[in-house]
């Protein structure tokens, strides 16, 4: 049976085969990898390894770890990756280091109102449904522009992109157009005079496809901790059909 080390060190290198690949330099992307469901102690195991960037789905657990782990937390930068409800700003804006899934003015708003002054900027990515599925959460392309520089404006915030869960396809190709879509997106965001340096795209399926098309963050779970645990977690964050990254 692989050791935690093991198997991050496989996906790091199939990360880097894949950067080779389409010719990006081998620092291009970073792993973030993502430890839903998984116990405290793995993702000391990972850390101890040499992974930095985790990425969480559910508020309370996440908020568990954080605590479970604070001896390493100056070493760790977290990352909340599922959706986000309004009664749970505060305690994100107060405990995370970034926030993926942001698709609604809203919640931005109570991130910038709440984040300490204390602690950096939160780092905020806005979720974009790219795939136009209704299942989805995400802004849509056409709203995407309004809500990129009303977030952009907002204080303790810094919007560093976009990020995206498109719908699952069987072949490379395939795989490779809502990708490419996300990354016109962003490309048209840095045009309009948004700093933005972050395309949070890709997970296990779907890694060298994203990579391809100018992925810089990846999201990888199963891969690096192996198999979940079947049963949702003893917390109401569980959104249905939601997987921010395998």
């Amino acid at each position: 049976m692989q050791t935690i080390e093991e198997r991050l060190q496989l996906v790091k290198d199939r990360l880097l085969q894949a950067l080779a690949r389409f010719g990006r330099p081998a620092d291009a992307v970073t792993l973030l990898a993502v430890s839903k469901t998984q116990p405290a102690q793995a993702v000391r195991e990972a850390a101890a390894a040499g992974q930095r960037a985790f990425g969480e789905n559910y508020v309370q657990e996440a908020l568990d770890k954080i605590q479970a782990l604070a001896d390493l937390r100056a070493q760790l930068a977290w990352h909340l990756i599922g959706p986000l409800q309004s009664n749970k700003t505060r305690v994100v804006a107060e405990s995370f280091d970034w926030v993926h899934a942001v698709d609604r003015l809203k919640i931005a708003q109570r991130l910038s109102e709440q984040r300490p002054a204390a602690l950096p900027p939160l780092n905020i990515c806005l979720q974009v449904n790219v795939s136009g599925e209704a299942s989805k959460s995400g802004v849509a392309p056409a709203e995407l522009p309004a809500l990129a520089h009303a977030v952009a404006a907002l204080p303790r915030l810094r919007l560093r992109g976009l990020m995206s869960i498109p719908e699952p396809a069987a072949d490379l190709e395939a795989q490779r157009l809502p990708h490419r879509e996300l990354k016109r997106l962003f490309d048209s965001l840095c045009a309009q005079g948004l700093a933005l340096d972050t395309l949070s795209m890709g997970m296990s399926a779907d890694m060298d496809a994203a990579v391809a098309e100018g992925s810089t963050l990846v999201r990888i779970g199963t891969a690096i901790f192996g198999a979940r645990d079947p049963k949702p977690p003893a917390t109401t964050d569980r959104p249905c059909g939601w997987s921010g990254g395998a």
